[in-house]
């Protein structure tokens, strides 16, 4: 494999402000996360000739070095045609700016912990015509639905400043234990990332981050509720943890779920965790018209609900 020598790259204007370890990503495309970090603590990579922090914001005409390293950035994953036309067959929205796909549940959004590549990866080799296509936000390896990909930098910044400022919305479908009470049920609980037994897990915490998810009733599926959940927060795993802390965990989850429902569910034909980002609307900005874009529920999860009902009927 070839080894390419120290690189040395201008920042541009439209690259100003973006994260270190983020504008990495994007140069060295099918090069780890952690391998990128590794760089960084070394000292391999350097700003203007000082070492940074893969936190450090870049401004333009920062000069990044790269240190020498062999051609792996430019090596493509090992994707299959299936997976290539299954990622194809999932956009929903594009234009200028944006891509918007329904993701299928099963497919990591990028890869690493062992996982040879992601969404990403998977896009990147479908569009070469758009090098800095970059993942907007994330959704989990279950879960299913709206996933937003920006096309340039000014773009990426636009649709992550809206999910911070609550300029988007966000809205999932998931199907929870219990009879949850008619109307809209706000759950205002502060969460925190914890370590239990080596794994990370969210926890409801004090002094954690603010999160707020509204629950709103859909369906009364027998002892099950079919519910909308809107974030006002991005925090990880929120809905799962907040769903569980109001006694309704939701349908599938491993981690923050009832086993034993889990595996009634199972039986009956569930094989995955019941999340799915059904919506999303963006505001307008410079570059960036309205949107309001909504992803059809999968096939699994429509043909688990006629189960459900059609077990409920009998």
């Amino acid at each position: 494999m070839p080894k390419i020598g120290v690189r040395k790259i201008e920042v541009s204007t439209e690259q100003s402000g973006r994260r270190l370890d983020n504008y990495l990503s994007g140069i060295l495309k099918n090069v780890p996360k952690s391998f990128i970090y590794r760089i960084i603590r070394r000292g391999e990579v350097r700003i203007n000739g000082s070492r940074s922090r893969p936190e450090t914001r870049l401004a333009a005409a920062d000069v990044v070095r790269i240190p020498p390293m062999h051609d792996v950035d430019n090596a493509t994953p090992l994707i299959g045609a299936a997976k290539r036309e299954l990622i194809e067959r999932s956009a929903i929205f594009e234009n200028d700016a944006v891509l918007i796909l329904n993701k299928p549940a099963g497919l990591a959004v990028h890869g690493g912990s062992g996982l040879r590549f992601g969404v990403i990866d998977i896009i990147r080799e479908l569009r070469p015509g758009d090098p800095d296509i970059e993942l907007a936000h994330r959704l989990d390896r279950e879960t299913s639905g709206c996933l937003v990909l920006a096309k340039n930098y000014p773009a990426l910044r636009l649709v992550q400043q809206q999910l911070i400022n609550r300029d988007s919305h966000k809205t999932y479908l998931t199907l929870l234990r219990g009879k949850l009470p008619p109307g809209c049920s706000k759950v205002d609980l502060n969460l925190a990332i914890s370590r239990r037994d080596g794994e990370k897990q969210t926890v409801i915490a004090k002094h954690g981050k603010h999160a707020m998810t509204e629950f709103t009733l859909v369906e009364s599926i027998g002892d099950m509720s079919l519910a909308e959940a809107r974030i006002a927060t991005g925090r990880t795993h929120q809905i799962r943890v907040h769903a569980a802390a109001i006694g309704h965990p939701l349908a599938g989850d491993g981690k923050y779920g009832d086993d034993a429902m889990n595996a009634d569910l199972h039986r009956l034909g569930l094989r995955r965790m019941f999340l799915h980002a059904a919506s999303i609307t963006l505001s307008p900005g410079p570059g960036l018209r309205p949107l309001a874009v909504t992803a059809p529920l999968p096939a699994d999860l429509t043909e688990f609900l006629s189960a459900m009902r059609c077990q409920i009927a009998d």
